[in-house]
């Protein structure tokens, strides 16, 4: 199998060689990622300008071939698919440091690079974990890996985001939930603006429900959830094209 690593904390990103180091068990690694860190890109590409790629060493001692792409993840995925090769099997994105639930799907890096890689027709998993926890959570790329094998998952989504707390209880089949903050925008200085947050919803809460990837987390789940890159909304398309007045 062949199998292609990104992600968008960048080529130097601690998530990315644990994941391609692991990766190796699967088959043959290439990576190509970020040369500057790309997070809260979603799926964003460069349009206007040329962009340098270069062959990078960093993961030399695993014998793993790297680029390093001055742009965005997505931008990885579509130079790897280009000019590497046509024919990979599959697409891992991370592992991010930060999970990426709810909402913030849309925003992720990470995420938009296993969207881009389904628009090339390639089956994609991202991986993502709480902040700080990238080297405890490796210890859980194999079971997550079985989970999604026994339940045969890419045989039944081609896009899955999976999303690993500091200290797992299970492993649970999620769908996309809501968000658990608000943003709030701080003024450092006259006219100036930053984007900061708070919690809405804590662990234990009366409204949890692990049935939804960031409630999972909250609970000490990993949450492993089928994604589309579909936008459609069928329900309203059927219900419009039945309504003749």
């Amino acid at each position: 199998m062949k199998i292609l690593i990104v992600n968008d904390d960048g080529i130097n990103g601690i998530g990315l060689r644990v994941l391609a180091s692991w990766s190796r068990r699967l088959g043959t690694v290439t990576v190509a990622a970020p040369k500057f860190e790309q997070s809260a890109k979603s799926q964003a590409i460069v349009l206007r300008r040329a962009f340098k790629v270069e062959r990078s060493d960093v993961l030399a001692d695993l014998g793993i071939e790297a680029f390093s792409v001055d742009a965005t993840p997505a931008d990885c995925v579509r130079y790897a698919v280009d000019r590497i090769a046509d024919d990979f099997d599959l697409v891992f994105s991370g592992m991010n440091n930060g999970i990426n639930l709810g909402h913030d799907i849309s925003y992720s890096g990470t995420v938009g690079a296993s969207f881009e890689a389904n628009y090339a027709g390639i089956k994609s998993v991202s991986f993502s974990t709480v902040f700080g926890n990238i080297e405890k959570a490796a210890a859980w790329l194999d079971p997550v890996w079985q989970f999604m094998e026994e339940r045969d998952a890419l045989s039944h989504c081609p896009l899955w985001n999976v999303n690993i707390p500091e200290e797992p209880k299970g492993i649970l089949l999620t769908e996309q939930g809501r968000n658990f903050y608000r943003d709030h925008f701080l003024e450092p200085e006259p006219g100036m603006f930053q984007a900061q947050y708070y919690v809405t919803r804590e662990a234990g809460d009366a409204q949890i429900d692990v049935n939804f990837d960031i409630d999972a987390i909250l609970e000490g789940y990993i949450s492993v959830s089928p994604l589309t890159t579909r936008k459609t909304d069928y329900a309203a398309l059927e219900k419009t094209r039945n309504c003749i007045k």
